[in-house]
C-alpha cells in the first residue's frame, strides 16, 4: 500500500503527487521534480529528512522537503547506502501558465540498478539475483545491469545455493512471494510478485525479449527452475524498476559441474577476494595486475569460478607463455591497456539512456586503441590472424595459436565509429549535456553560426561596458547577467544622478540600481536565443550520436568481453614474470605434485624474514592422506593453504609460485581452517566446526581436495580425538579423497602404520636454550610433541606461569604413563623423532 494519504481539497499538483505515489512499492521514496528541485512530501519526507540530514519543513501541515536537481545523485547515494529505493518522477512537459505539469516515474533506484560510478566499486560487478525452487532444484538467474551481463543456472540444493550466493555477493535477491522461506533472512531479499515467477509468463517474457521462438539456443530450455528465476528477474527490471533492458543482449546458462565448487566456508577459509587481514592480503590483490575495471571484474570471477575443463585453462596458459616470451610485447599490450576506459560500464549507461558526454569521449579513446592491441597481438603470435569482417582464413603456425586467433577475432575495431566521435566531441566535455560545449568548432555549421551570433553578442556586451563607463563618466559602472532577469547595467547609487534618460529602470537591490536599454534588450534576445537554440542543437546531436553508438551494441559488448580476458591474461603474465611462477602441468590424473611451493600471498608480503618454500606431494594411489604436525606459529596451517590456493590458482589458467607443478584437476576445493563462532545462529565455535566438518565428509568425492586444520579440538580430548579420528578413516577410507590433516593429535599419527596410503609429516623447529626456531621446512615423520609452552613464551605468558604450566604437564605426562589397574593399558604412543631438517624433502623420486 502507498503511503499517499487521501486526495479530497488537494492542489492539482498534489493530486498528481498522489496519483504517481500510490502506483509505486511502500518502501520507494519518490523524488517529484519541481523546478531546480526535487521534493519529498509526507512520510517519504520524514524518512528522507534524517537520512540525508536536510532540513524537514511543513507547508498547509504538509511535511516536505528538498535537495537541488543538479545535486541529486550524491543524496540518492546516500538513501541507496541506507537500503532505500529511490523513485524519480521527471518533468515531460515545458511549464505552461495556468497548466499543470506533466510528470512521470523515469527509473528507480535500487541497489542493483545504480549506475552512478560514485556508488559502484569499479573492480567487482553489480549483481541482482533471482531465485526461483522448484521440486528438485533451485533456479538461479543474475543480471549486472551496469554492463548488460545476464547468466543461469540450476543448483541441486539449498547448501549449494547459499555457496553460489557467497560468490556472486548480489547487491538485491529476489524470491517469489510464495517462497519467503528460506531466502528471506539473505542480505537485501525480498519478495516480489510471484505472477512473474511462473513458468509460462517468464518463458513468454524471455522470448520476447530476445525475439527468438525458443531459449534451446541459450542452453536453458529445459532448466524449467531457472527460466521461472530468469524470467522474473528481467519482469522486475523491465516493469518493477521501470529500467532499459535494451542492452541485455543474450542470456548464458552455465552447469555448475563446470567449476571447481568452493562452500562459502572454503572462499572464507581461503582469503579469496577478501582477508580479514585487510583486502590486499587476499589472494586476488596478489594476483591482480590488471589495467581495467573489466579486467579486475572478470579475475575476481575466474578467482572464484575455476575450471575443469583442461582445455580452456590450457588455452589461457598458453597465452600467458606466450606473453612471458615477448615481455617488450606484453609492456606495450599492457600499456595500450591503460588507455582503455571501462567500456561495459559505458555502454552500460548509454544504452539506458543515462551516459553523458564524457561517456562517448572515453568510448572514443578506449577504441581508438584497438588497432594497437591488435597489432601488438598479430606480432606476439607471429601469424596472420583474421580480424572480424576480414576476408579468407588466416595463417595458423600451430594449434596452440588457436586461443590467440579466438581472442583477436572478438577484438572488432571501429574505425568509422572512432571517427565520427573523435570530429564530433571535444576533449574535455561537459558532465551535463543540456549546457551546451559538448561538440567540437566544425563539426556542424547551424551549430557554428549559433555560437558566432552569441561570441558576437558577448563581446559586443563586453565593449558595451567600456563605452557606457566613457559615456557617462561612471568608472564602477557594470554590464551583468543573470538567470531570472538577463543582461542589465549596474549602477551604484552614489552615481544615479549621473545616468543618462535613455536608461529605463528594471530592479533596485541594496547598493545599486539596475538598468536596461532597447539597444541592450535587442542584443540579449539575440544572444539568449543563440545559446537557447545551439544548447537544444548539441542535446539533438548528442542523442543521434548516442544512438549510433547503441546500433553497435552487440559487437562493442563482445569486444569490451574480449577486452576484459586480455587484460586478465596479461596481467596473469606480469605477476608470473615478476615473481618468477612456473606453469603447472594439467591433467586428469589423482597427482598434485609441487616442487618449491610458495603461498602467493605471502610471498609477495612477507618481509621480515624470506619466505620458505616447500615441496607438496598427494597422490591417491600412494599418498592420499597427509597427517601434518608440528607446534602452533610453525606454519602448519600457512603450508596447507598453500597447497590449496596453488592448486586453485591452476585452475583459473594462471601459472603458479613454484619451481614446478603438476595439478591432476580436482572437483571441489574444503578448507576447515581457524575456530570462529556464529552468535548470530546461536552456534558455539564447536558447532560451527562441526557443521562445516559435516559438509566436508557429506559432499567430498574422490576427485576433491581437503585441507583440515585441528578437527576436533572444541570439545573433549578424548571426544576431539575420535572425531577427529574417525573423520580421517573415512575421508581415506570411504571416499578416497586428496587430504592434508594438520594436527596436534598426535595419536592420530598411528594411522600411517596401518594404511599404507597414510604419510606423516611434520614443520620442522629446532630447540635452543628452552626455546624453539621455527626452520619452516615440511619434513617426513611425525612431531615428537606440540612445544606448547615455548609458544605461550613467546606470546608473552608470565615466566611464572610458564613454570607453572611445565610442573602440571610433567604431573599429567608421569600419570599419563603409569598402567591403570583398573583400565585396559593404552597402546604407547608413537614417539617418531624427525628427520634432519637440513636435506629438502624429496617428494618427486
Amino acid at each position: 500500500m502507498a503511503k499517499s494519504g487521501g486526495s479530497g481539497g488537494m492542489t492539482p499538483m498534489m493530486k498528481q503527487y498522489h496519483s504517481i505515489r500510490k502506483t509505486l512499492p511502500e518502501d520507494v521514496l519518490l523524488f517529484f521534480r519541481l523546478g531546480d528541485f526535487y521534493e519529498l512530501f509526507l512520510e517519504d519526507a520524514k524518512e528522507a529528512a534524517g537520512l540525508l540530514d536536510v532540513a524537514l519543513t511543513k507547508r498547509n501541515g504538509m511535511s516536505m522537503c528538498g535537495v537541488p536537481h543538479h545535486a541529486a545523485e550524491g543524496y540518492i547515494g546516500k538513501l541507496i547506502k541506507a537500503g532505500k529505493r529511490v523513485a524519480i518522477a521527471e518533468q515531460t512537459t515545458d511549464p505552461v501558465p495556468g497548466k499543470i505539469v506533466e510528470r512521470e516515474v523515469t527509473q528507480i533506484i535500487s541497489a542493483g540498478t545504480v549506475n552512478d560510478l560514485n556508488l559502484l566499486d569499479q573492480d567487482r560487478p553489480n549483481f541482482i539475483a533471482a531465485v526461483f525452487s522448484a521440486k528438485r532444484c533451485f533456479g538461479l538467474a543474475i543480471i549486472d545491469h551496469t554492463t548488460g551481463e545476464f547468466k543461469v543456472t540450476e543448483l541441486p540444493d539449498e547448501e549449494a545455493l547459499e555457496d553460489e550466493l557467497k560468490r556472486l555477493q548480489p547487491s538485491e535477491l529476489l524470491f517469489s512471494e510464495d517462497q519467503e522461506s528460506p531466502f528471506g533472512s539473505y542480505r537485501a531479499a525480498q519478495s516480489y510478485d510471484s505472477y512473474a515467477f511462473l513458468h509460462e509468463p517468464a518463458e513468454h517474457l524471455l522470448l520476447e525479449h530476445f525475439g527468438v521462438q525458443s531459449l534451446d539456443g541459450f542452453g536453458c530450455g529445459e532448466m524449467h527452475a531457472g527460466v521461472c528465476a530468469a524470467g522474473a528477474i528481467l519482469h522486475y527490471i523491465r516493469y518493477q524498476m521501470r529500467r532499459s533492458v535494451d542492452h541485455l543482449k543474450r542470456l548464458q546458462s552455465w552447469q555448475t559441474d563446470q567449476f571447481v565448487l568452493l562452500d562459502a566456508a572454503s572462499q572464507e577459509n581461503l582469503d579469496l577476494v577478501t582477508s580479514r587481514a585487510g583486502a590486499k592480503h587476499s589472494l586476488l590483490a596478489a594476483m591482480d595486475r590488471t589495467s581495467t575495471p573489466m579486467g579486475a571484474r572478470k579475475l575476481r570471477q575466474w578467482i572464484l569460478h575455476p575450471l575443469r575443463d583442461i582445455a580452456t585453462l590450457e588455452a589461457r596458459q598458453e597465452m600467458i607463455a606466450a606473453f612471458l616470451d615477448e615481455p617488450f610485447l606484453l609492456a606495450k599490450i599492457r600499456e595500450s591497456l591503460t588507455a582503455v576506459r571501462d567500456i561495459e560500464r559505458i555502454l552500460g549507461r548509454l544504452s539506458q539512456g543515462a551516459g553523458n558526454a564524457r561517456d562517448l569521449q572515453a568510448l572514443t579513446v578506449s577504441l581508438a586503441e584497438l588497432p594497437n592491441l591488435n597489432a601488438h597481438l598479430g606480432a606476439l603470435g607471429g601469424v596472420d590472424v583474421p580480424l572480424l569482417g576480414d576476408e579468407g582464413p588466416g595463417r595458423v603456425a600451430d594449434a596452440d595459436k588457436l586461443a590467440l586467433i579466438s581472442l583477436v577475432a572478438n577484438l572488432s575495431e571501429f574505425p568509422e565509429l572512432v571517427q565520427a566521435l573523435d570530429a564530433a566531441i571535444v576533449d574535455e566535455p561537459p558532465a551535463a549535456l543540456k549546457e551546451g560545449g559538448i561538440f567540437r568548432d566544425g563539426f556542424r555549421s547551424e551549430l557554428d553560426e549559433l555560437r558566432s551570433a552569441s561570441r558576437d553578442g558577448k563581446q559586443w556586451i563586453a565593449e558595451l561596458q567600456q563605452r557606457e563607463a566613457e559615456r557617462t563618466g561612471i568608472k564602477s559602472l557594470k554590464v551583468k547577467f543573470n538567470n531570472v532577469f538577463g543582461y542589465f547595467i549596474e549602477v551604484t547609487k552614489s552615481n544615479l544622478d549621473a545616468v543618462p534618460d535613455d536608461y529605463t529602470r528594471k530592479q533596485t537591490t541594496t547598493n545599486a540600481e539596475r538598468f536596461i536599454t532597447p539597444e541592450l534588450k535587442e542584443v540579449e534576445n539575440k544572444i539568449l536565443g543563440a545559446d537557447e537554440r545551439a544548447r537544444q542543437l548539441e542535446y539533438e546531436e548528442f542523442l543521434n550520436l548516442r544512438e549510433t553508438v547503441i546500433a553497435e551494441l552487440s559487437e562493442l559488448q563482445r569486444t569490451a568481453d574480449a577486452v576484459a580476458t586480455l587484460d586478465v591474461l596479461c596481467g596473469l603474465a606480469e605477476t608470473a614474470r615478476l615473481y618468477h611462477y612456473c606453469r603447472p602441468i594439467l591433467n586428469e590424473g589423482n597427482r598434485i605434485a609441487i616442487k618449491e611451493g610458495r603461498h602467493p600471498v605471502l610471498d609477495q608480503s612477507v618481509t621480515d624474514e624470506k619466505f620458505v618454500p616447500n615441496d607438496a606431494m598427494l597422490d591417491s594411489d600412494r599418498t592420499r592422506l597427509v597427517l601434518l604436525t608440528g607446534p602452533n606459529m610453525a606454519g602448519k596451517s600457512t603450508y596447507i593453504r598453500q597447497v590449496a590456493l596453488i592448486t586453485l590458482m591452476a585452475q583459473t589458467g594462471s601459472f603458479v609460485p613454484a619451481a614446478s607443478a603438476e595439478i591432476g584437476i580436482v572437483d571441489r576445493i574444503f578448507t576447515r581452517v581457524g575456530a570462529s563462532d556464529d552468535i548470530s545462529r546461536g552456534q558455539s565455535t564447536f558447532m560451527v566446526e562441526m557443521h562445516e566438518t559435516a559438509a566436508i565428509v557429506n559432499n567430498a568425492t574422490d576427485r576433491s581436495l581437503v585441507i583440515l586444520d585441528e578437527i576436533g579440538r572444541g570439545t573433549a580430548t578424548f571426544d576431539g580425538l575420535s572425531i577427529a579420528w574417525s573423520v580421517a578413516e573415512h575421508l581415506h577410507d570411504r571416499i578416497g579423497c586428496r587430504t592434508l590433516f594438520a594436527t596436534h593429535y598426535h595419536e592420530l599419527t598411528a594411522l600411517a602404520k596401518s594404511r599404507p596410503t597414510v604419510e606423516n609429516w611434520n614443520v620442522a623447529v629446532r630447540e635452543w636454550n628452552d626455546r624453539i626456531i621455527f626452520l619452516r621446512k615440511i619434513i617426513p615423520g611425525a612431531a615428537d610433541k606440540s612445544y606448547g609452552i615455548q609458544v605461550a613464551r613467546l606470546a608473552g605468558l608470565p615466566k611464572e606461569v610458564l613454570d607453572r604450566a611445565k610442573d602440571i604437564l610433567n604431573h599429567l605426562e608421569t600419570n599419563a604413563a603409569k598402567p591403570s589397574a583398573t583400565k585396559k593399558k593404552k597402546p604407547k604412543r608413537e614417539e617418531t623423532k624427525p628427520e634432519s631438517a637440513s636435506p629438502q624433502m624429496n617428494l618427486f623420486g
